[in-house]
């Protein structure tokens, strides 16, 4: 959110409109530090201006000062109590500093408001969506586009969350919209393609391909990948798969990722978490609650969360931010603006180690427990905790852990065909991906050495071949006794927003355990890379 939206109602006529730009320019190219040196400047000299500490609170927001943040947030706000701009700017600090409950109260209190136009109801729906309130993100999402019923961005956000709460029908009817236009959404191709499997008598392939053949460059990987999913639906794997290459590197080109980096942090993680550190850190509370899934994404997490959130004991938040931010804040990782990226990453690394455990703990616990969400256990499924698995165990050792494991060129090639929204930079090209895989599995082997009999490892092949066996298994590891309503988690109405969504309202199905093989050839760069890392990818 930009501090400048609606900044008129929030400078006063003696503050330089060049000193706010200067600023925003700063955060706008991520030079944070000089950025918050010149807006500390501005609150001295303009301590009445809401917008001077808008900027503020952005500026320590990229600094990952969150709690600097939320001051600087809450002085704008008090200065402008009447202005969602900086209600909204106060929510995202609550949220940052784990302090959910009162950010999900102050989103309610924020739709009560006289004046909420489209534009705040579009930011409701967005805070709704970050905590996994897909219902009341729906319910905002309409009252936004009831306001401008032709705006593309609002038909796409109800679109979205109508996917996450299962109403495919009406979701499938706006990309149609979407996508039916002069400048085609490709993203909305996309996201209508994966809906359903698509079949000779009703697909989109003539529409699709008239659309690439003109399309701008920002449609241009949505549309491939749709094509892709639709030509593989179909039976056409060679040319399913020459989309999907093209959409990939079409993507890939517009990130600026090194898969070095991530390899360079997950060594580092096992380096500094040892059997050593564990034994000579204090440990946190034991406090039951916390129930985590990880994994790699599209390794069947999602479908290991729906079983067990089937039972009468366990919820779910889904796939939250909690645990990275509640590192990061116990780490207290303050990034300068000369440091890049990886030096920051690995700095942080060295403070969590250092951190307090039990604060780290109960921060957040305290998070989880802000969604509201009821249970013996709350699943969190951010399939990248595995990172942390040596923070969980200091800090949260009443926590349960159940690592899901896929074949990996299955879990890469999962990964491969998916246009994720946002996160997963390595899933674009082939020795990225592979890279990153040898990375975690390595990761992974360093847990099993330092934390043996922690965590619960389950195969997602197993789950599709032995649902029953496998979900006793489960509930077992949780101590919970059976309930039959695990066995029918295709009929759970709860809401998802994974890339999984469609797929988890069916019942088990086996496609998906060797549709890899279809495309064997053309996954020969992902083998190739696996196979030198001593993987076995027959």
């Amino acid at each position: 959110m930009q501090a400048g939206a609606g900044s008129s109602t929030l400078a006063p006529a003696d503050l330089p409109a060049s000193a706010v730009g200067e600023v925003d320019d700063l955060l706008s190219r991520r030079l944070a530090a000089a950025a918050a040196a010149k807006a500390e400047v501005l609150t001295r000299s303009h301590p009445g201006a809401a917008v001077a500490w808008l900027l503020l609170a952005r500026a320590r927001q990229q600094l990952a000062d969150f709690s600097g943040m939320q001051d600087a947030a809450e002085a704008a706000a008090q200065l402008a109590p009447d202005n969602p701009v900086a209600g909204f700017m106060v929510i995202e600090a609550l949220l940052h500093v784990g302090e959910i409950a009162a950010g999900r109260a102050a989103i309610a209190m924020l739709e009560t408001l006289p004046h909420v136009d489209f534009a705040h109801w579009r930011q409701l729906t967005e805070f709704h969506v970050h905590l996994g309130q897909q219902l009341d993100a729906e319910r905002c999402a309409r009252k936004a586009l009831e306001l401008r019923p032709t705006d593309t961005g609002a038909r796409y956000a109800l679109a979205s969350t109508l996917v996450a709460t299962g109403a495919t029908e009406e979701a499938e009817l706006l990309f149609d919209s979407l996508i039916a236009t002069a400048s085609p959404d490709g993203d909305a191709a996309y996201n209508r393609s994966t809906l359903r499997t698509q079949t000779a008598s009703h697909h989109h392939l003539p529409e699709l391909r008239r659309h690439l053949a003109t399309a701008p460059p920002s449609a241009v990987i949505g549309l491939h990948y749709a094509l892709a999913k639709e030509l593989e639906d179909l039976g056409d794997d060679a040319n399913a798969f020459k989309h999907l290459q093209a959409g990939a590197a079409a993507r890939r080109v517009r990130l600026s990722y090194r898969v070095e980096a991530d390899e360079a942090v997950m060594a580092q993680i096992a380096q500094t978490f040892t059997a050593d550190w564990l034994g000579s850190v204090q440990r946190g509370s034991p406090e039951t609650g916390p129930l985590f899934i990880v994994g790699l994404p599209r390794s069947g997490t999602t479908l290991i969360e729906r079983i067990l959130g089937r039972h009468s004991a366990i919820g779910s938040v889904g796939e939250v931010n909690e645990l990275p931010l509640a590192v990061t804040r116990a780490a207290n990782a303050l990034p300068t603006a000369s440091a890049d990226l990886l030096a920051a990453r690995q700095g942080l690394v060295q403070r969590a180690a250092q951190a307090d455990m039990t604060a780290l703990g109960r921060s957040y616990c305290k998070a989880l427990r802000g969604y509201g969400v009821p249970g013996t256990y709350v699943i969190d499924k951010s399939p990248l905790n595995f990172l942390y698995l040596g923070l969980m165990a200091a800090a949260l050792p009443g926590a349960k852990v159940i690592h899901v494991r896929r074949h990996p060129l299955a879990s890469g090639y999962a990964m491969f065909k998916t246009l994720f929204r946002m996160g997963y930079p390595f899933s674009y090209d082939q020795q990225d991906l592979g890279r990153y895989q040898l990375a975690y599995l390595k990761l992974m082997n360093h847990w099993r050495e330092v934390l043996p009999g922690d965590f619960l490892e389950v195969d997602y092949e197993a789950v599709i071949n032995d649902q029953p066996g496998q979900t006793k298994r489960l509930l077992d590891y949780c101590q919970l006794p059976w309930e039959d309503a695990c066995l029918s988690f295709h009929e759970d109405k709860r809401p998802t927003a994974t890339a999984s969504a469609a797929q988890v309202r069916r019942p088990i199905y086996r496609e998906s355990l060797n549709q890899w093989r279809r495309h064997a050839a053309d996954l020969a760069p992902l083998a190739r890379v696996l196979s030198a890392g001593g993987v076995n990818v027959a």
